[in-house]
């Protein structure tokens, strides 16, 4: 029987490699490595989970054993990769999205969300959306049509409205100022 073990503020592939580095380091062979996720063959031992948990720590990530706290970091690790696709429909459903990936009422995930978050899973979704939208204009990769039709929006104005409204800036003003409003994915907060 396999062990899942799950972790805290994983948010890209770096991570991913990290991670699987530190449990293969640590004697622990993971059979696969996702964002918030690592598969073992077996549970380990309360030697080698505090040895992984301490390196864990080290890494910026944290090993969760708390139920609610699992199923967070599964809608956050959901809704981050989405985005990351750059593949989202204008009328993309969070609630069907995440009900059908969690196999969960909705109302449930989105009550637990907003108590141990302080914030909606709508929100956070649209945090999420504007670090990679300042992620696409800084690197230029795309124009601001392109990102919002890739990110679901339903115009290039839709887009600048959010975005000025969470920012305070223009997208144009800030691909001028450059990285240096962006923040790590696991650090979003609300204001």
């Amino acid at each position: 029987m396999t062990e899942k073990i799950y972790i805290r503020n994983m948010v890209c592939n770096r991570c991913i490699l990290a991670v699987k580095q530190a449990f293969e380091n640590s004697g622990l062979k993971p059979l696969d490595v996702k964002l918030g996720e690592v598969d073992l063959p077996k549970a380990p031992n309360k030697s080698q989970l505090g040895k992984i948990g301490s390196r864990m720590l080290e890494l910026g990530f944290e090993i969760l054993d708390d139920q609610k706290q699992k199923i967070i970091e599964k809608v956050k690790n959901l809704l981050i990769q989405k985005i990351q696709t750059g593949e989202l429909e204008e009328h993309f459903r969070i609630s069907d999205y995440l009900s059908k990936n969690l196999k969960k009422d909705y109302s449930a995930i989105s009550r637990l969300f907003s108590e141990v978050e302080g914030m909606t899973v709508e929100q956070y979704f649209i945090l999420q959306k504007i670090e990679k939208v300042k992620e696409l204009l800084v690197y230029g990769e795309l124009n601001l049509n392109e990102i919002s039709y890739n990110l679901g929006y339903s115009s290039a104005a839709h887009l600048s409205a959010q975005f000025k409204k969470i920012t305070g800036l223009t997208p144009g003003h800030l691909k001028k100022l450059g990285a240096l409003h962006r923040h790590p994915l696991d650090k979003v907060k609300r204001k």
